[in-house]
């Protein structure tokens, strides 16, 4: 009888164990994976902010000088645009008048 009780205990300790190697071995595949996007994703970010870079570089010398003192006054919060010229934008939000008057010509050249 005891021996039984033994063999029983030992059989469900087994199917325990099983059932942890199958999910420790879904678990490293997931980690896998995501180590693996992880990877990728770096790579295509670092590219990323290399682009960004060469179009920052690329915009600052496409732009007159008195274009980049319009942008520099637009990105510290101010209008450059004749409606607004002066007034203080409202949490740094967008104006595309502004926007045309500095960047509006570019597309004609």
């Amino acid at each position: 009888m005891v021996q039984k009780d033994y063999y029983a205990k030992f059989a469900a300790l087994q199917d325990v164990a099983q059932d942890l190697t199958h999910e420790l071995a879904a678990m490293k595949e997931d980690i896998s994976h995501v180590l693996e996007e992880n990877a990728e994703l770096k790579i295509e970010n670092e590219h990323l902010r290399s682009r960004l870079a060469e179009l920052d570089a690329k915009k600052e010398t496409e732009l007159p000088e008195s274009r980049r003192t319009l942008e520099k006054l637009y990105e510290q919060g101010f209008h450059v645009c004749t409606v607004l010229y002066g007034a203080h934008r409202e949490n740094n939000e967008e104006c595309a008048f502004c926007l045309d008057v500095i960047y509006g010509d570019r597309k004609q050249q």
